[in-house]
């Protein structure tokens, strides 16, 4: 009986660890094709002759976040198989109002050490970052 009991949670481990660490490998290739997306907006401005049209752009995209991109970036990750398509929580907690609890810096600095149970790196860089503004907007 025991060896079941012992035999039966090895096969809920292995597929609790393969939940949280399998999504790293999907999320290497993705930032590949987001970064030419989001240099090309930025060169798009800058190419136009207009004085005027770069200076109002910018501060709408610093103060924006492309939530489409984001919530893409989130959807590929596996952050959603804790945290829910929907940001509602599973064996994660619920993020749908994170950014009530947390500033941008504080969710990307979650996001790539970790907290709790959850593995830090499950997204990197630019990725994070996105996903860590897009977050701390859900009050």
């Amino acid at each position: 009986m025991k060896k079941l009991v012992t035999l039966a949670l090895s096969f809920a481990l292995v597929g609790i660890l393969s939940a949280c660490g399998g999504g790293n490998n999907a999320q290497e290739p993705a930032p590949a094709p987001e970064q030419p997306a989001a240099e090309q907006p930025a060169e798009q401005p800058a190419e136009e002759p207009a004085a005027e049209e770069p200076a109002a752009e910018e501060p709408a995209a610093e103060g924006t976040v492309d939530a489409v991109a984001a919530e893409e970036k989130y959807q590929a990750s596996s952050c959603v198989a804790c945290h829910g398509a929907d940001l509602s929580g599973a064996s994660g907690p619920n993020l749908q109002k994170v950014g009530s609890k947390y500033s941008k810096d504080q969710i990307a600095a979650i996001i790539k050490n970790g907290q709790g149970t959850m593995p830090g790196g499950m997204l990197q860089g630019e990725d994070a970052d996105l996903v860590a503004a897009w977050l701390a907007e859900k009050k």
